[in-house]
């Protein structure tokens, strides 16, 4: 019979390929090939580094694998401590699932462009650069209506840790307040003009950040106490 050590170290390895892959595509890639004030650069960088795109886009893919199962294994890990808010939990994470595969289509199309088929040539560079940032522009969209559910997971979650007994109470607090934060930064970002360049959000998904990884670690490196799942 699987124990709860092992379902613990089995989810804090799901996390890890989240993360790893998520901070992957979302951050790194990104940071090495989109200056958004200049299309012609941004351009010539994913069509230099085609390859190094392409990976962000199956990154992209092997993360929302990973996270579709990370909740589903969380769940026989925590739904003793309360079925309810476990379930909730479940239902949360898999609701951004399709979200975020159907938006990932603005970065093939992106690639489509930078391939150069033969239907596109009807256009001029800048009119390809600028198609180019409009999908961009597009996947990050995308990416705020995905963010939603990537908060909102986190609230039953945190609750569960906090009340587990196994897992450390201030990881729970730190997911709790990270659910927060995620949905400051989507609204903010849809409500406010500007709101990136507020100092602000650079600090309001910080506690998702440090609960997340935090979680991952504890999971992965400790687990919990050895004791049989029913």
């Amino acid at each position: 019979m699987e124990t709860n050590r092992q379902t613990a170290r089995l989810a804090g390895f799901f996390y890890l390929i989240v993360i790893v892959t998520g901070l992957f595509s979302l951050m790194y890639v990104p940071s090495k090939l989109i200056v958004w004030e200049n299309p012609a650069l941004t351009f010539q960088n994913i069509s230099s580094s085609a390859q190094l795109f392409r990976l962000s886009i199956a990154s992209s893919i092997t993360c929302y694998i990973a996270f579709t199962l990370l909740p589903l294994v969380l769940y026989k890990l925590l739904k003793a401590v309360d079925d309810r808010y476990a379930k909730l939990m479940v239902i949360l994470a898999l609701i951004s699932i399709p979200i975020s595969f159907i938006n990932l289509q603005s970065k093939f199309s992106v690639l489509t462009i930078i391939e150069g088929a033969d239907y596109l040539k009807i256009f001029d560079l800048q009119q390809l650069q600028a198609q180019m940032m409009l999908l961009l522009s597009s996947y990050n969209k995308g990416l705020l209506i995905a963010q939603i559910f990537w908060g909102l997971w986190l609230f039953p979650f945190g609750y569960l840790v906090y009340k587990s007994g196994f897992l450390p109470k201030v990881l729970g607090i730190f997911l709790m307040l990270g659910c927060f934060g995620y949905v400051i930064n989507v609204f903010g970002r849809t409500a406010i003009p500007h709101f990136s360049d507020n100092s602000i959000s650079g600090y309001v998904t910080l506690p998702a950040t440090v609960g997340e990884i935090g979680t991952c670690l504890w999971l992965l490196l400790v687990g919990i106490r050895n004791k049989k799942i029913d």
